[in-house]
Formats: C-alpha cells, structure tokens, sequence
C-alpha cells in the first residue's frame, strides 16, 4: 500500500504503558507499533525513556498528547513545545499528534478535552496556533475529533466541516476515532456515517478504536469495554473510503 502523506500504514498498535515495559522487552510480541502519551517522556532522563528508548529500537512509536490545547484562548506554551519538539527529536515517532479542543484556561490544565465552537474566527485562531506548532516542531501536526457531551449555540458549520477546513489551511493531519464519532454523533442526535463521509480522507493518517459507555440516554467515551459493533461498522467504512491507515486500539 502506497505511503499517506509520506507515511507508511503501520498496521495494528496499541498504547503503550508502563506496565507493559518488561514484557515488551522480553517477550517482543507481535505488535506492529505503539502509541506513547507524549506528556509521559517530556523529563531529562530515567526509567521512562530508557524503556522508551530500548523499545523503540524495535518498533515504530507515534507520539500522542493530551495537553496541548490547540483551540484554547491562552497563549500557547512555547516551553512545553519545545519539550515535545525534543522529545520527537530523540524518538524519531511516525508523526506527532494531539486533540482538536482546548484543555486548559490561562493558568490552569482542566485536564479534559473540551470541545469548540465551530465558526469561522474559531477557525482561523486555531489555524494560527496550528501553523505556530508546526513551525516549532518542525513537523505536520495530527490532530484527532474528541467525544463531545454538549455543542457550542455559536457553531455555524459541522465538526467535519471544521477539520477539514483547518486541514487544508494549515497541511495539519487527521487522526480519526471512529469511537469518538459514534459517542459524539449519539450524544447531539446526527448520523455518524455523515460525519465519516465527510471529511477529508486522504488527510487521514491514523485511526483510534476503543470502548465506551452507555447510560441510554448519553454515551460517555471511558476506553474501559469492548469495541462495540456499530463502531466496527463504521471503522470498516473509514477503511474502505480511505484506503486503510494505522489503526490503535486504546
């Protein structure tokens, strides 16, 4: 299969924690790559990217972060990336991702992923602080949909509408969970085979796949279940309309 934006399908990962470290080592078991919490590393040195660095002389490593809050109203923390920028540096990852949101206000990280407004000066902020990361990490950046719980009154265009405006504004890259959208899409009452169909398929690098929730009348996205069928029914649409791309199991 020819590359995506330059980069290979990796096949089937998984996330890679702590307690996985000696197994990984010892055994090597047939997992085409992992996915590193990018915030996990960002230290001088120790156990953590001693593991990370041994592990990575056997398979590919994407980094995935949690904190950047691309869409906040703060100004972007230029030390955290240049951390990221080092430690992308020393780990050589396939490509470097994080959330469509913002996580934090001017001081403080909330710690969740909070959704946008999807409008147009919505758009062009957070196209600018896209190309602001980029120049500094050196690197397209891939920014993934998160579960959202309520919708911004404001929004004048669909979320796939958004990222693939900001997209092709800024050359960023999709990492799409397929999980993401069901919750989501379920939660606001639309049709998540829309929202598959609607974004830019040859700007995806990378899909997610995880379990969530459902409290009937909401669906929460917890990553502790099963892959439930309906979103492998809408993973293997994403597979078929984009041709297939790396693919993590949270």
């Amino acid at each position: 299969m020819a590359p995506r934006l330059g980069h290979d399908n990796l096949g089937l990962g998984v996330g890679l924690r702590t307690p996985h470290y000696h197994h990984i080592l010892q055994q090597q078991p047939q997992v085409d790559w992992f996915e590193i919490i990018s915030e996990n590393y960002l230290v001088e040195g120790g156990k953590a990217l001693y593991f990370l660095d041994a592990i990575g002389e056997h398979y590919p490593l994407v980094m995935h972060g949690v904190s950047l809050s691309i869409g906040g109203s703060h100004a972007l923390d230029i030390d955290y990336l240049r951390q990221l920028k080092q430690l992308a540096d020393r780990v050589q990852p396939q490509w470097v991702s994080d959330h469509l949101c913002w996580s934090r206000g001017n001081a403080h990280q909330l710690h969740d992923l909070l959704p946008l407004p999807f409008t147009q000066e919505s758009l062009l902020h957070v196209a600018a602080r896209v190309r602001l990361v980029q120049d500094v990490l050196e690197r397209p950046i891939v920014l993934e949909n998160v579960s959202s719980y309520v919708q911004w009154t404001t929004s004048s265009m669909s979320e796939s509408q958004f990222l693939s405006e900001l997209s092709y504004l800024t050359g960023c890259e999709l990492l799409l969970d397929v999980n993401n959208v069901y919750v989501s899409t379920f939660n606001h009452d639309l049709d998540p085979q829309t929202f598959i169909r609607s974004i830019p398929h040859e700007r995806v690098v990378q899909f997610h796949l995880a379990g969530h929730r459902d409290y009937e009348t909401h669906l929460i996205d917890t990553h502790d279940d099963h892959v439930i069928d309906p979103v492998w029914q809408l993973y293997r649409l994403a597979h078929n309309l984009t041709g297939g791309v790396s693919t993590l199991l949270e």
